[in-house]
């Protein structure tokens, strides 16, 4: 077994612990594994391993491997994590089966006229900035309601929330302060947590965990 494919094993029971040891776990917790800066020859390994779930940060970096990719392994779940440009919206449609990142009204239509264009529907989730940093994406928490509901009037397919913590926090308190604007604006899918937090994010009801230095090593191993 590879050693991306034992991390993967080891991350999935990590999850599942955490999953018993919740006092109310969502229906189901899906590991994406975050493949940035990675290779095909890196992310083979998981989908030989039959990992279907992954997220990249950039639309560029995405649209040169994964389109192999897909094509040779069925059934792949491609998730945008990180910012998206209004001029890459064309793109990230056609690539990416989920957005987790929609952040601005801007960004929102421009989602919904590619959507209405091009008939593919990718499910959205709003990026709330939980920590309400200045160099962070993100709609700002009392914010997050307006944007939830301008989405909606645009008929765009938004299903949950995404948070990214400060660095230097305590994770618990904005995956509680996510998981309250979810649930106040009947959104089902959460989306937090990463390689040091995950657990701690499924105890609070995360639907999708974000895992990349934990499956491959530090950044450029």
């Amino acid at each position: 077994m590879s050693p991306e494919a034992e991390n993967l094993s080891a991350i999935l029971a990590r999850i599942e612990a955490a999953r018993k040891q919740a006092l109310a776990p969502a229906p189901s917790t899906m590991l994406v594994a975050v493949t940035k800066t990675h290779g095909p020859e890196r992310i083979r390994p998981l989908l030989e391993a039959g990992h279907r779930v992954f997220g990249e940060n950039r639309v560029q970096e995405a649209l040169g491997k994964w389109p192999a990719l897909k094509a040779e392994f069925p059934g792949i779940e491609l998730h945008l994590i990180g910012p998206l440009q209004t001029n890459k919206v064309k793109e990230a449609v056609g690539l990416f089966d989920a957005i987790q990142t929609l952040d601005r009204p801007r960004l929102a239509d421009a989602l919904a006229k590619e959507i209405v264009g091009s008939g593919r529907a990718p499910t959205l989730l709003i990026q709330v900035n939980t920590g309400e940093e200045p160099q962070k994406a993100g709609v700002a928490p009392r914010e997050a309601p307006v944007l939830i509901a301008q989405a909606r009037d645009l008929g765009l397919p938004v299903k949950g929330l995404m948070c990214i913590p400060p660095a230097d926090a305590v994770a618990a308190p904005h995956f509680a302060l996510l998981a309250r604007i979810a649930s106040a604006n009947d959104l089902p899918l959460l989306s937090m947590g990463m390689s040091a937090d995950f657990e701690i994010a499924v105890r609070f009801g995360a639907t999708h965990v974000r895992v990349g230095s934990a499956l491959f090593g530090a950044r450029g191993q």
